[in-house]
This record gives C-alpha cells, structure tokens and sequence, in this order.
C-alpha cells in the first residue's frame, strides 16, 4: 500500500470516523474543522489536527472535504489549490449541488491537479463501519488514484461517470428513499386506521410487491426491523434536516435539468413541513410521526 498525507477538511459525525479509518490503514491524515469541539474529538479518535488549513495541506497528497454546502467546498478548492503541488489529488465527499461540484472541478483542472465527486450513502454507521458507498464523478486517472481510499472508508464503490455524476447520483438515490419512506410510512398508518398489525403489513409488503429498502431495513415503526431507528425513539440514523437538503438538492436539478419530478417535490413538502415543526433533529424515518398527528397541516 502507498501511504498517503491526506488532509481531511471536515471532521463531523462522517468525517471524523472517515478519516479514523484512513488513520488505522496506515495513512498519514492530518485533520482540520472550524469547530473546535469537532477537532478536539477527532484528536480523542487519533487524528492528528493541523493548527490551520495551510498547515494540513503542507505536503499532502490527498486533499479531502467533508463540508454543509456547495458554497463552502467551492470556496475550500479556491483556497486549497494554489498550495497544492503537482499531482495532488482533491476528493469531495460532501453531499452538494451538481454545478458547485462541477464548479470545484474546474478549479481543480485550472490548477492541472486532478478531482472527484465522490458523496456517500450509509449513515454515520457505515462511516465508523468503512462500509459506505461511495458515488464518484470525475476522470479514469482520478478514480483510479482515489480507489484504493475509498475502499478503506466503504464497501462499494461506483464510477458514475465524468465531473458532477457522483452528485448527479446521491441526488437521484437519496430523492427515491425519501419517496419512498413516505410511502412505506403513509401505508403503517393506513394500515392503523383499518385495524392491521405492523406485524401483518411488514410480513406482507416485506416478501410482496411493496418490498423495498425503506421497509426492509428501515422500518418506521418499532419491533418489525430491531436494528430501525424507530426502535431507538428516531434518533438518527440519518436526520430529517439532512433528507431535506437532500431533497431540496433534488429539486433544484430537476428545475435546472427540466425533469419533472412531482413525487420528489411533494416529499420535499412533506420533509419541509416537518422540520419546520422542529424535527430537524429526528431520524427521517419518523416522519410517520407527522402523517400520524396532522396530515391535513401537510401542503398539499
């Protein structure tokens, strides 16, 4: 194995057992966040934590961003870049808009280094796991130089494509899991008001033609799937707050593409309605919760 210096920017509930993992391979990863509580964990995880940006990025072979927005991986590339030497590789692990990953690639190509959108699905346990899937956008030559990290940090990984397709993909992904569990959901309470088990529906629907992930290995009510969130009072798992970035991401490609997706604007309504009831913070699995207790309140 060729041992990397890594520079990891972002070191939140993903980014910090990311760069763990990176750590316990054998490369040499040094961490930095804006949060101070953020560096001062990933320094418990035995991440080394640069005193500064410039700091991580002296010598590195690999640059990493874990970050909220397309705004600040942009702006992350533009500072980054012009302290990079030859042939370092950038790797953008966020989940953003496809222009702004478009946007950091073409900063990166400017500068001659090469790039890769590379967003992830599984959770934080996948995270802590290195069981992720990783997304990836970019060159043949840039996957082929950040494969072998990905398959430290996940399970499977898939070259989607040119700049923008590993975003283009978690937006499409992660818009049918958000329909999705608004159906699975909108059924357990249907079933409820007509007098039908959990149980029944979830042995039905799991081994008939309503089978899919949302239900199997998600399930939003308690008992059916022990390992659900639904079991652990919703907490996440992945957060209400960040399905509806994600969803909101989805709407906005399909305004800018012209793809009509009326399933994936009506989850966005129904995500938006609940986090502005102040569940942001809950699992996006308890939006049965919402459908339960106001479904007339829900835009329509």
């Amino acid at each position: 194995m060729t041992r990397n210096r890594i520079a990891f920017f972002g070191l939140g509930h993903m980014g910090r057992p990311m760069a763990s993992n990176l750590v316990r391979a054998g490369h040499d990863v040094a961490g930095y966040d804006l949060v101070e509580a953020m560096r001062d964990a990933a320094g418990k995880a035995g991440i080394a934590i640069a005193a500064s940006p410039l700091e991580a990025l002296s010598g590195a072979d690999v640059v990493i961003t874990m970050l909220p927005a397309g705004v600040h991986v942009v702006a992350a590339f533009e500072a980054a870049v012009p302290h990079l030497k030859p042939g370092t590789l950038l790797v953008d692990c966020s989940t953003v808009d496809v222009a702004s990953a478009r946007r950091a690639h073409e900063i990166a190509a400017t500068a001659g280094l090469l790039s890769l959108d590379a967003p992830v699905s599984g959770g934080t346990k996948g995270a802590e796991a290195g069981t992720l899937t990783f997304m990836v956008g970019g060159s043949e030559t840039a996957f082929a130089s950040g494969r072998p990290l990905f398959e430290i940090m996940g399970g499977r990984v898939v070259h989607c494509g040119e700049a923008g397709t590993g975003q283009a993909a978690k937006i499409c992904n992660n818009m049918i899991l958000g329909v999705s569990m608004v159906g699975v959901a909108e059924a357990f309470v249907l079933a409820e008001k007509l007098g039908l088990s959990h149980e029944a529906l979830f042995d039905v629907a799991s081994t008939s033609s309503g089978q899919c992930w949302s239900l199997t290995s998600y399930c939003p009510v308690p008992g059916p799937v022990p390992a659900s969130p639904a079991n652990n009072d919703y907490r996440p798992g992945f957060a209400t707050a960040l399905m509806l970035k994600d969803l909101r991401l989805s709407q906005e490609a399909a305004r800018d593409s012209g793809a009509a997706t009326p399933m994936g604007q009506r989850a966005e309504a129904i995500y938006a309605a609940f986090d502005g009831a102040g569940h942001g913070g809950e699992d996006f699995s308890a939006i049965i919760r919402h459908l339960r207790a106001a479904p007339l309140d829900i835009p329509r």
